[in-house]
């Protein structure tokens, strides 16, 4: 068995999974379904045998050469060597290099230049990506193949283990300090290229304390996490991690049988997923008049969650047990929270008639100020001017969870961050207003709003206002041309069943939808309407609409001068 932990740990994030192991050592730490059911077998893994080996192969690491901030890439499928790899990297003081495979070989390639990766710790599949762009990637010396390994190729996960407990105790591992850098974690790119934020240990130590105080998440609780990265917080926080069999890339395909079988057969506690689990479990739930009710939290983030989805699924847990909404961004998580109770006792009406998508109050290490928006730069932050409830500006928010620098991206630091004497802001790239009761309310993203020649469009608010139309699943506002001189389009998709099969269907649908627009004082102004069969959204949470893409699709549909 590996000996403790040494005590240069005590800054390091992954101090937190040793305490656990020393507080619980033999309860379980990841469960991992081994078939789709009815009847589930589980392979099951203690918090003292992830802490033993995670250390055992963060020694393999530093035996194999690697040293503090060392830029290590990640391509592992989550399960317990996923979560064992991320904690050996943060022990052996190395950066985790994170990106999400869903987004297509180009797109990966991309954060890849950008990331410059040392060393890839992947399924074969990458290391021969790799081999075939060697010249690419000159720098990645640390390379270790998870999965079967190939004669010369690099050494494997079990070679890493084998090294690391050969070195034993006499090899310490190096001491770490609350700024050390420990993770570039790649945005979805749902507007525009996908950046590395780039995650210190002070961050992530942070979003474990937001999140379980606030939550009030407590040891011994067991969590289906549909989102991976949502594991490493258990760890720390000595929650069991469910992993269910699921394509994580593609979240709408998800089984809603496999996720209720498991959260019933190990009456899981809590539940994170995104938006899109969520609506196919809930439906399959209400359906089947199923109750979940050792469910007392479920988590859903990612996009604006639909009051339906929060409904279904609040009816399906717990009678005393809630559905929550954080709101943030990977540079800045957790900013924001509200309950579903709250939502479909007061704020989903708000949100139909078009003020916005209503994410809460701020959490208590987070400060928040909605300011005048600044298309370009903002240096300092008596540059910028703050708004009072209820007008619409840009959100700036600050907290040791808020990330001070995306990596090796100077022009993008200086578009989204401030810094207020040592205190850094982040530019969230979201607009909506604050209320009287100091909780936010999204109205979209900055780079989305629609800015014509008579006002702006504010996409989440109108698109509310044709949502409202039953044949329509949703909808996109998206502007044509220069801004300041846009022409305002509304793109619907219907839903699968009610999709208008001959023209005039489509116009009887459309000229229904110009009716619902041009009763509100928000889209009266809109002249062009379209019918798309099925909108671009980001793969990681299939719910983020591409509405850039739109735009260039609807400029074709849309003649000029019009």
């Amino acid at each position: 068995m590996t000996a403790a932990v040494n005590t240069s740990f005590a800054a390091n994030v992954a101090r937190r999974l040793h305490e656990t192991a020393l507080a619980m050592p033999l309860a379980d730490a990841v469960v991992e379904p081994q078939n789709a059911g009815p009847r589930f077998r589980y392979r099951r893994h203690s918090f003292r045998q992830l802490d033993d080996d995670s250390t055992d192969l963060a020694r393999g690491l530093v035996r194999f050469g690697v040293l503090p901030g060392t830029r290590l890439a990640l391509f592992v499928r989550p399960g317990f060597d996923f979560i064992s790899l991320v904690f050996a990297v943060f022990k052996a003081g190395a950066v985790a290099v994170l990106i999400d495979p869903g987004q297509g070989r180009r797109a990966v390639l991309r954060c890849l230049d950008e990331a410059r990766p040392q060393g890839f710790i992947a399924v074969p599949v990458v290391h021969a990506l790799r081999m075939l762009h060697r010249r690419r990637y000159p720098e990645a010396k640390f390379n270790v193949v998870v999965g079967r390994r190939w004669p010369l190729g690099p050494p494997s996960l079990d070679d890493l283990r084998r090294a690391g407990r050969s070195a034993g105790d006499a090899l310490r591992l190096p001491a770490a300090s609350p700024d050390d850098p420990a993770a570039i974690i790649f945005t979805t790119g749902s507007t525009g290229p996908a950046k590395g934020v780039l995650y210190r240990h002070r961050n992530f130590d942070r979003q474990i304390e937001e999140l379980a105080g606030h939550y009030g998440i407590r040891s011994g609780e067991i969590d289906l996490s549909c989102f991976p990265l949502f594991a490493l917080f258990n760890a720390g926080l000595g929650v069991t991690t469910v992993i269910p069999r699921m394509d994580f890339s593609r979240p709408a395909t998800v089984d809603p049988s496999h996720i209720a079988g498991l959260a019933g057969d190990l009456l899981a506690t809590t539940a994170f997923a995104s938006p899109a689990v969520w609506d196919r479990v809930g439906r399959y739930c209400q359906e089947r008049k199923l109750r979940l009710p050792s469910l007392k939290r479920v988590l859903s983030a990612g996009a604006p969650v639909h009051a339906d989805v929060l409904a279904r699924m609040k009816d399906a847990i717990h009678p005393e047990g809630d559905v929550f909404t954080p709101y943030g961004a990977s540079e800045a998580l957790p900013v924001a929270s509200i309950a579903a109770s709250e939502v479909l006792r007061e704020t989903a009406a708000k949100t139909r008639a078009g003020a916005g998508v209503c994410v809460g109050r701020r959490f208590p290490g987070i400060a928040w100020k909605v300011i005048r928006i600044v298309d370009g730069p903002l240096p300092t932050l008596d540059r910028a001017e703050e708004l009072p409830p209820g007008q619409i500006g840009e959100l700036l928010v600050s907290g040791d969870v808020v990330t001070r620098e995306y990596f090796n991206r100077p022009q993008a630091n200086a578009l989204a961050k401030i810094d207020d004497g040592g205190r850094v802001w982040h530019r969230m790239g979201d607009v909506g207003h604050l209320d009287e009761q100091e909780r936010f309310w999204f109205c979209g993203r900055m780079s989305h709003r629609v800015v014509t020649a008579e006002g702006t469009l504010f996409t989440i608010p109108c698109e509310a206002i044709v949502n409202e139309h039953e044949a329509v699943s949703r909808s996109a506002v998206v502007g044509i041309g220069p801004p300041g001189r846009q022409t305002p389009v509304v793109i619907i998709e219907p839903h699968a069943a009610s999709f208008p099969k001959t023209t005039a269907a489509r116009q009887k649908l459309l000229d229904e939808v110009r009716e619902l627009a041009e009763a509100s004082p928000l889209t009266r102004t809109v002249r062009h309407f379209l019918i798309h069969p099925a909108f671009p959204v980001d793969v990681r949470h299939n719910a983020k609409i591409f509405r850039e893409k739109l735009a260039l699709w609807a400029a074709t549909r849309i003649p000029r001068g019009n």
